[in-house]
């Protein structure tokens, strides 16, 4: 008989997270999700060596005969088991040693060079980013370009993908009022991360301007643009005020 599918709550990204890191002498924070999945949450703030090692303890994982499926997210792991472990806390301590002693897992993706235009209706928060950072929207827009992004995790969305790499010079909270309708391709800035969004509809981030891509398509094989581990460098096509 083929196990149940999962009916626990699933936890893909920094969304379930707080922005604020947590203490790097920390230890992994484990926890049963339902009866069948299991969440492992590394310690410290979100870089791309923590993200390297969770992407290890992903293919070692990937190795036990009682793991059904991996979701890797911002910094954390979750562990769907094909029927509920007979010890979660053996499973908790394999995976506390992997982290300890397993390596960083070095992803070559592919490079995605994506023209963006930035400001304008489909970009209106750019102003508000620029008050936070205390910088002009032409600075805000050179520096969100000038860097290389790492999709670290695919979630929250069909085809989402969440980048690591945006200057902390233009991290910028979230809203607390969300936009009710942002379109899919906006390009946005939450927290310290970076996104283009996957579909229309609310969205928190601040949208600082549009990119005419779609990131999640049924009929495409695979249906997600983006893949872990891609690189992404944002060009500007126009500057709009």
């Amino acid at each position: 008989m083929q196990p149940a599918p999962f009916q626990g709550l699933c936890i893909l990204n920094a969304d379930m997270k707080n922005d604020v890191a947590r203490d790097a002498g920390a230890a992994p924070a484990i926890s049963m999700i339902g009866t069948r999945a299991m969440l492992f949450e590394a310690p410290g703030d979100f870089t791309m060596a923590h993200q390297r090692r969770i992407w290890a303890l992903m293919d070692a994982a990937q190795a036990r005969p009682d793991v059904q499926e991996l979701i890797p997210g911002v910094t954390n792991l979750m562990l769907i088991f094909s029927v509920p472990p007979d010890s979660p806390q053996a499973v908790a301590d394999w995976l506390r040693h992997a982290w300890d002693t397993l390596p960083e897992r070095h992803i070559e993706g592919r490079l995605f060079e994506i023209g963006v235009r930035y400001g304008g209706a489909l970009g209106e928060d750019l102003a508000a980013v620029s008050a936070h950072a205390g910088l002009p929207p032409e600075d805000v827009i050179a520096i969100h370009h000038a860097s290389e992004y790492t999709v670290c995790a695919i979630g929250s969305a069909p085809g989402f993908g969440y980048l690591h790499g945006l200057d902390p010079r233009i991290a910028t909270p979230r809203k607390t009022v969300p936009s009710l309708n942002m379109q899919a391709g906006t390009v946005i800035i939450g927290g310290m991360q970076a996104g283009i969004s996957a579909l229309t509809g609310p969205n928190g981030w601040n949208s600082i301007g549009f990119a005419d891509l779609r990131l999640f398509n049924p009929d495409r094989q695979p249906p997600a643009l983006f893949a872990v581990g891609d690189r992404i460098r944002f060009y500007p096509e126009s500057i709009e005020p």
